[in-house]
């Protein structure tokens, strides 16, 4: 049926691999129904075992059925990629089972680790809810810090708007609003909506980035939602005393009738 770089490709074979993957899966939820966990581990090969998601299913089931050394065992022995490629099922099948045999002190650093290498937010707050009484605001302060100071701009600025931190999500618009992506309209709607109350500057820069974004890349099917955000900024001027370093915005009005003459035609 065709060919592949290792040679041909034969529709039988296919067929075959099609049917034997139905009859695992088959396999593996009835064992899931019996509470079988090792009829559900004799569907997977040692080499299958040891790929992290699969891992992580089988540890998943073996610490719900008080088997907490052997999911330990079993998360430990799969083979990972790069360490810094989240890898959440695994890492939250790992955590249960340090959990399950009481290494508390072991699972919550595990915790802090998947916070401070993918700046997750439901770890962090697993974390701090383990804490005991200020202890957490400690801890909560000291890992804000590290989103402000983490090298992806978009993603710490994601997580401060949704954390809340929206002091801090403002400061660092501020300090680094050249590093705005106007194309992360998913990240940057949202964060110029949250901040837009108490920090309306701050709320312009990224409604202007993606102003920008769309008329310098010529992305006509963002001119009427461009158009809308330049509506939105001309009602934060007026909650705005000071531009400090960044334009006004009759200055920014300005420098954008110099670019893309259709898009105007959409603010009338």
């Amino acid at each position: 049926m065709g060919w592949s770089s290792s040679g041909p490709i034969y529709e039988d074979e296919n067929q075959n691999r099609h049917q034997a993957s139905v009859i695992r899966f088959a396999l593996s939820d009835i064992a899931d129904a019996q509470g079988d966990v090792d009829a559900f581990i004799a569907q997977y090969d040692a080499q299958t075992m040891k790929f992290p998601k699969i891992a992580a299913e089988i540890s998943r089931r073996l610490a719900a059925a008080g088997r907490a050394n052997e999911a330990l065992q079993i998360v430990e022995a799969a083979e990972r990629g790069r360490a810094d490629r989240p890898e959440l099922e695994w890492e939250d099948a790992r955590i249960a089972a340090l959990d399950a045999l009481s290494r508390s002190e072991d699972a919550q650093a595990a915790r802090w680790s998947c916070f401070e290498r993918f700046l997750s937010e439901r770890h962090l707050r697993e974390y701090l809810k383990r804490l005991p009484d200020f202890d957490d605001i400690e801890a909560e302060t000291r890992a804000l810090d590290i989103v402000e100071s983490h090298a992806n701009f978009q993603q710490a600025l994601w997580f401060l708007a949704s954390w809340p931190a929206l002091d801090r999500a403002a400061k660092l618009v501020l300090q680094r609003s050249q590093d705005l992506d106007g194309d992360r309209y998913e990240i940057l709607t949202p964060v110029a909506e949250a901040l837009a109350g108490k920090h309306p500057l701050a709320a312009t820069l990224a409604l202007r980035a993606m102003i920008e974004f769309a008329l310098d890349q010529s992305r006509t099917s963002r001119y009427k939602h461009a158009a809308r955000h330049l509506m939105e900024c001309a009602g934060l001027a007026a909650n705005i005393g000071d531009c400090g370093k960044h334009e006004t915005h009759q200055a920014f009005v300005a420098r954008m009738h110099g670019k893309k003459t259709s898009f105007w035609s959409n603010t009338a």
